[in-house]
């Protein structure tokens, strides 16, 4: 158990910034306009040698509870309840605001420790703010520069003891347990220990899609509680943001992303970083689920989505969310399968999973779709089976002959998984037409049974080894 810290302020105050310095990464987007953040995002922070965890939250706002500012609010809120110290941030450019006046006596009717931070103090500018701080009554505020690592010492001694009191926490709790296991026979401990070395790395999963497809309502499903922010406006998310859930036994870190519009509609700075980020989503992912919208499934951006992700060798899961709104379910359904058929040949046999991420209905159908596409993903065919099927392959299927001449396919091994990587050592590869190389890979995928991942096959040229000999 590490200490948990929350970065609270009013809008564009430099929140996001400071998170990114803390957990070394630019993980938060950042932008000069204000309200870019709007989820709760978490990461492992260090400063100096402390460890603790980070809270990037969205800016405080006064606003109705069921506008879009009042929910982030509400996020905000939760993040202040939960965590062990509050890092409440205040421009000391633009001064003391009545915004900030209003939120500390929000932070005071809570019980969370507050340390109070002026930020963009760097320079002449911000002493006036610096001093108007003292006026909050969180005590003396810690001068720093987020933007420039300025300040960062005095942010230590400031978190030290609060990072100090939960350690010292966890030490007692820990010595507690062991002394009430000390009646452990020694087999059973070692057997415990095996088990917490050998403990599975999470299965990364990015959940992508169009904007409103219902993503962020699945995942608040899934865990449980209403983490993410969701309404019926589109394009609400903005971060990817990672949650680590556990399903059946099985560890998972779930990425949200925001909405993918079509190239040519996205305009603003702002979308521009909110599709970037989803695109890294996707590339660090080792899943992806496609959530279509199932009362307008299969659009063209949908197509590309998928695409996409087949161009980056992630594994492919296709989630019809709001099944629950389909009123002509079997005639849905024919619509997608047919689909499917015209749409999907370079990922044939991709699984399709009807759901609701509202009621949770499919949820479990869904989870055991992604392990098995994970499964695929990871599949690795023997190289006598594969050149076993390839013997049968050219006796029936021989590929055609160029200038009269048949280019010879001499033998083939898988050179890697994640996704499987066919390699073929073959004659004149460069003559090979591409409908032949999809024939081959439509082939691999039937004959070993890897449906719904990319499969890659490339040719490799054998060295001739009377070519630099003169003919005589």
């Amino acid at each position: 158990m590490t200490a948990t810290v929350a970065i609270i302020g009013r809008p564009n105050v430099g929140k996001s910034t400071l998170f990114n310095r803390l957990v070394g990464k630019r993980l938060a987007l950042v932008d000069d306009q204000p309200g870019v953040t709007r989820d709760r995002r978490s990461g492992d922070a260090r400063l100096g040698d402390l460890r603790f965890r980070i809270v990037d939250t969205a800016g405080l706002e006064e606003a109705e509870a069921s506008s879009l500012e009042g929910r982030m609010r509400a996020q905000t809120e939760e993040a202040i309840r939960e965590a062990d110290v509050v890092l409440f941030l205040i421009d000391a450019r633009a001064g003391l605001m009545p915004l900030d006046e209003h939120f500390a006596n929000l932070l005071r009717r809570n019980q969370t420790p507050v340390i109070l931070a002026a930020n963009k103090a760097e320079g002449r500018a911000g002493e006036g703010g610096f001093y108007e701080a003292f006026g909050l009554g969180f005590g003396e505020p810690v001068p720093m520069s987020a933007e420039h690592g300025e300040g960062l010492a005095d942010l230590y001694s400031a978190l030290l003891p609060y990072v100090e009191a939960v350690e010292e926490l966890e030490a007692a709790a820990d010595a507690d347990e062991a002394r009430a296991n000390v009646d452990v026979i020694d087999g059973e401990e070692e057997e415990e220990q095996e088990e917490i070395g050998t403990k599975e790395r999470p299965l990364r999963v990015a959940i992508v899609g169009r904007p409103n497809a219902g993503k962020s309502t699945m995942i608040n499903h899934m865990l449980g509680e209403d983490r993410l922010l969701t309404g019926p406006e589109a394009g609400i998310t903005r971060d990817s943001i990672s949650v680590d859930w556990t399903w059946q036994d099985r560890h998972l870190k779930v990425f949200d992303t925001a909405g993918i519009r079509r190239k040519a509609r996205v305009q603003e700075k702002l979308e521009k970083l909110s599709v970037a980020d989803a695109l890294r989503a996707i590339k660090f992912a080792e899943v992806v689920v496609v959530t279509l919208d199932a009362t307008i499934s299969f659009e063209k951006q949908d197509l590309q989505i998928i695409e996409l992700c087949a161009r980056e060798g992630r594994a492919i899961v296709i989630a019809i969310n709001k099944w629950d709104l389909i009123e002509d379910r079997d005639g849905a359904w024919d619509h997608l399968k047919d689909a499917q058929e015209r749409y999907l040949n370079q990922l044939r046999g991709v699984e399709i999973v009807t759901m609701s991420g509202q009621t949770g209905q499919g949820l479990d159908r869904l989870m055991k779709a992604v392990f098995r596409a994970y499964e695929m993903w990871n599949r690795r065919v023997s190289t006598s089976a594969l050149n076993r099927w390839l013997d049968g392959v050219l006796v029936h299927h021989p590929p055609p002959a160029v200038s009269g001449r048949r280019v010879r396919l001499r033998y083939m091994t898988q050179a890697k998984t994640r996704p499987p990587h066919f390699v073929v050592f073959c004659s004149r590869p460069e003559q090979l037409p591409e409908s032949y190389t999809r024939y081959l890979v439509n082939g691999i995928r039937e004959r070993f049974d890897i449906k719904g991942t990319p499969v890659r096959l490339s040719y490799r040229k054998g060295d001739n080894p009377y070519a630099s000999k003169k003919r005589r």
